[in-house]
């Protein structure tokens, strides 16, 4: 068996799964519902035009989506730095596109942002490192943006940005509290 790989039965056949060290970056909406049960229709063509300038984004700073649900979008980078500037470049255009837009119907991105070791197979990353990610952007402010005292710790003095230390924060379903950042521009 390779260094670094675990091979694990899947339907019969091995599958490769191994771990890595990663940035992620977990986003959606605010009031996304709400928006929906207002005006389905223009919610998901709203939606769709926003994503088509968003998306592109993460890959202009190297990342790459893992998985995009609904208004959701989670992606790695393989810089810290990348996926903070990412973040950073997403709510800049998304206060640009929202400016024209009645406040009731702007979608406002809340983004959270971890560094962490994960599990990796041929599709899909999992375990804490993305779950942190997930519970920091739950937490975030509508427009805003929360990173973990990790990435805070590897960028700190390489970005022009105010930081606002929340502390250490309990977040849902992780075991250890978390120091959490939010990030001003």
């Amino acid at each position: 068996m390779d260094e670094g790989y675990l091979s694990l039965p899947e339907n019969g056949q091995n599958s490769r799964i191994y771990r890595r060290l990663t940035s992620i970056l977990a986003a959606d909406i605010a009031g996304y519902s709400a928006l929906m049960g207002a005006d389905e229709e223009a919610t998901v063509r709203d939606l769709k035009a926003n994503q088509a300038v968003i998306v592109p984004m993460i890959g202009q700073h190297v990342g790459r989506i893992i998985d995009t649900a609904g208004d959701g979008i989670l992606a790695e980078f393989p810089s810290v730095l990348g996926a903070v500037k990412c973040a950073l470049a997403i709510q800049r255009t998304m206060t640009e596109r929202n400016e024209p837009v009645e406040p009731a119907k702007r979608m406002l991105y809340r983004i959270g942002i971890n560094q962490g070791d994960v599990v990796v197979d041929d599709a899909r990353v999992y375990g804490d490192g993305v779950n942190i990610a997930a519970r920091l952007e739950s937490i975030a402010n509508p427009g805003g943006i929360c990173v973990s005292g990790k990435v805070q710790d590897e960028i700190a003095g390489k970005i022009e940005a105010l930081w606002e230390d929340l502390g250490p924060q309990k977040l849902k379903n992780i075991s250890q509290p978390i120091r959490v950042y939010r990030v001003h521009q």
